[in-house]
């Protein structure tokens, strides 16, 4: 069949790229142009899920521990069940770098509810959950903080859930934006004045040698940099303050 603009549903194999990515979907592993979740996902018509992100440096997953006991808490908030276990997980997020040939990047990985018909509570039969996970490069050897970054303040609109890492990630998405129009490298988010965290990562101050970040809540996302940081802080006689700073305060 003639891959012209009169069969515009015809697919010709020779046409995709020599080198394509490798996702995960739901027990298999896929090319991603055959990659597909189903328009009646509940993650997408709801964003009922959650998701994780894992660095991979030199080739080897970076605190997946963490990340994927922080991935059993949110799907526990949820209520979402079925889901692989922790080494399962591993394993695909492994196997995902190695295939892609990741030596520095990341893992994304996703679970949401399931496919049902379109009604807001949980579906009545048993669904199973929709899992996907996909790798891709990206260089750590240039570190903008190294050198300083500017942040843009702006009011934090989430909801009162925040330590859930939900795939429902909008009000980020205006915030992140709203600070690259500013020219800044990240948004900084606040309530009254008050630091919560930025657009995707944990913010921090040192006020007299002693490091301040927001204590943990339903207000903030458990960050997993920040655990790691607080435990090398205390490895290395770092005071830390577990204590919400305002704008005033960051700015001084």
């Amino acid at each position: 069949m003639s891959n012209s603009a009169m069969s515009p549903v015809s697919r010709d194999s020779s046409a995709q790229p020599a080198t394509t990515r490798e996702c995960w979907v739901n027990g298999e592993f896929t090319a991603e142009h055959d990659a597909r979740v189903s328009i009646f996902d509940r993650g997408l018509l709801f964003a009922d899920g959650v998701y994780e992100v894992a660095a991979v440096y030199n080739g080897r997953l970076l605190d997946a521990d963490l990340h994927l006991a922080r991935l059993e808490r949110s799907l526990a908030a949820l209520q979402i069940g079925g889901t692989m276990s922790a080494s399962e997980w591993t394993a695909v997020m492994q196997s995902l770098a190695d295939r892609n040939g990741v030596d520095e990047g990341l893992v994304y990985l996703q679970v949401t509810r399931g496919t049902a018909e379109r009604d807001f509570p949980f579906p009545a039969s048993t669904t199973p959950p929709t899992q996907f996970a996909y790798a891709r490069p990206k260089p750590y050897r240039y570190d903008p903080n190294a050198s300083g970054v500017a942040l843009h303040s702006v009011a934090d609109i989430r909801w009162t859930r925040r330590d859930i890492k939900s795939i429902a990630l909008l009000a980020q998405v205006l915030a992140k934006q709203e600070a690259r129009a500013a020219g800044a490298y990240e948004a900084m988010m606040h309530e009254d004045g008050v630091v919560t965290e930025g657009g995707s990562s944990t913010l921090w101050i040192v006020k007299n040698g002693v490091i301040r970040t927001c204590p943990l809540s339903h207000k903030i996302l458990a960050g997993i940099t920040r655990e790691v940081i607080i435990g090398l802080a205390g490895s290395l006689g770092i005071p830390v303050s577990e204590r919400a700073f305002t704008l005033a305060e960051a700015l001084l």
